[in-house]
């Protein structure tokens, strides 16, 4: 099954993007397996480079760590995983704030927007 990507960022950053938020929304567990490179290239439909450099991103990010012989698997830092959840809240509000004033809202229509639609969930 491949997935769906758009044109708008690398192919890259729409997996490690789509990896974190199953992490944060509890779908992948801490501590948990993450798929062999060259099985998470199958199921994407993308070049096992690119998941390769998807794994060093996590890595990087503290998100996984490798295990020589062993494989990939997200970390069990829950003080890592609230940051990745609150740096994630804030760059989606961050996006939503920059859209939202280039659309020419003013701040307090904004609010009053996001307050109208928080009583509706």
């Amino acid at each position: 099954m491949r997935e769906k990507f758009n044109n708008t960022q690398p192919i890259y950053l729409q997996i490690l993007q789509r990896l974190c938020r199953q992490v944060i929304r509890g779908e992948i567990e801490p501590g948990a397996k993450l798929p062999s490179v060259r099985e998470m290239a199958v199921h994407a439909g993308v070049n096992p480079n690119t998941v390769q450099r998807v794994y060093s991103e996590l890595e990087r990010l503290e998100i996984a760590e490798t295990r020589r012989g062993l494989g990939s698997y997200i970390t069990e830092n829950e003080t890592r995983l609230r940051r990745l959840r609150e740096d994630l809240k804030n760059e989606q509000i961050g996006r939503f704030i920059k859209d939202m004033r280039e659309s020419g809202f003013s701040p307090e229509e904004i609010m009053a927007g996001v307050s109208q639609e928080l009583k509706g969930v």
